[in-house]
């Protein structure tokens, strides 16, 4: 997800998280199927209703990793470690054995996992291998040691604007799907007034090399500093807007637009000073995409899903939202439990 460099720094630990959105927590890598929380079950919401969908770390459980009862977990994240070989964060293997006791426990209530490429540290794997057949290969390492048939593609910074790497990742992806079933979505950057140039190219190529996206997630969150007002009412606008690019973008009508609308916020206090997206502002942005029909609304992140211990903040904090609230808080607005 986007933000500064410090998620890099603050990702580094034994598995580093490279995300594009909020901060990331740090932890030490262990076996997750004993302590992992078991995640309740998301059967009960309604069918069109939309799913929710948080981050959660590839290695690490949280306690809060169930609330708000998610249908489906972006793992995050996959990058390059020395050349086209992928690992998550860069630093374990992608068959890593905590990795796949940890997707055991996510799953155990019935939920999915979406396996998220990309982010916004370390080297995003379209850039490091050389043809779009290698990059192939090494997406479907990944897919196959935890099992996923869905997979996002977060791209954002430079990579947004490097025309090798985006032809080559859909080249790949298209191979991919050609020999399987897989449910692609991609992950970008957002403003209040909608994606960007850049982005809605990388769109247009997508559709020009035939990849088949089920849906676009946008990252409602860290705008600019003279982004500064209601970080509920920006969500919308930037929904709105977006909704109205994807229609053209991907030639459908209204009602298929907003469902292939995902929208991802950033708990609490953002990366751009003066941005907090609040509770009240979860729980409004839940109700305007049960209204519209928006096909998923997802948290960065559930590690970040809880009170800091100093209380309230000015500053992201890696593991915490930096805002009052109950454990999980979040999470229950936006899943709508």
């Amino acid at each position: 997800m986007r933000g500064p460099s410090k998620r890099a720094a603050a990702l580094a630990g034994p598995v580093a998280l490279a995300l594009a959105c909020g901060g990331c927590a740090t932890g030490t890598v262990a076996d997750q199927s004993d302590n992992a929380p078991v995640p309740p079950s998301s059967s009960a919401k309604a069918a069109d209703s939309p799913a929710y969908t948080p981050y959660v770390s590839a290695t690490t459980a949280s306690d809060t990793d169930g609330a708000g009862s998610p249908d489906t977990y972006n793992l995050a994240f996959v990058v390059a470690d020395g050349g086209c070989t992928p690992s998550w964060g860069g630093s374990a293997a992608a068959d890593d054995a905590a990795v796949r006791a940890r997707v055991s426990a996510l799953t155990a209530s019935g939920a999915d996992v979406r396996v998220s490429f990309g982010g916004a540290a370390g080297t995003e794997l379209a850039l490091a291998c050389d043809s779009a057949q290698d990059l192939a290969d090494a997406y479907a390492k990944v897919l196959d040691a935890v099992g996923a048939d869905r997979a996002d593609f977060d791209i954002e910074g430079d990579t947004l604007t490097d025309r090798a790497s985006v032809v080559r990742r859909d080249r790949a992806i298209r191979l991919l799907q050609k020999s399987r079933d897989l449910d692609v979505t991609y992950t970008l950057p957002v403003m209040p007034d909608g994606l960007d140039a850049s982005g809605l190219t990388l769109l247009e190529d997508a559709v020009t090399e035939g990849v088949e996206l089920s849906a676009v997630n946008v990252m409602a969150m860290n705008y600019s500093e003279s982004h500064d007002g209601d970080m509920g009412q920006y969500a919308q606008q930037a929904a709105r807007a977006a909704h109205t690019q994807l229609a053209e973008a991907l030639d459908l009508d209204s009602a298929g637009a907003w469902k292939a609308l995902h929208l991802t916020v950033m708990a609490g206090v953002n990366d751009v000073a003066g941005e907090t997206f609040t509770l009240a502002d979860a729980s409004g942005l839940r109700t305007f995409a049960e209204k519209q029909g928006v096909g998923a609304l997802s948290l960065w992140s559930t590690f970040r899903d809880r009170a800091c211990a100093e209380g309230e903040a000015t500053v992201a904090d890696d593991s915490c939202s930096g805002v009052e609230q109950e454990d999980g808080a979040f999470g229950a607005a936006l899943g709508g439990g």
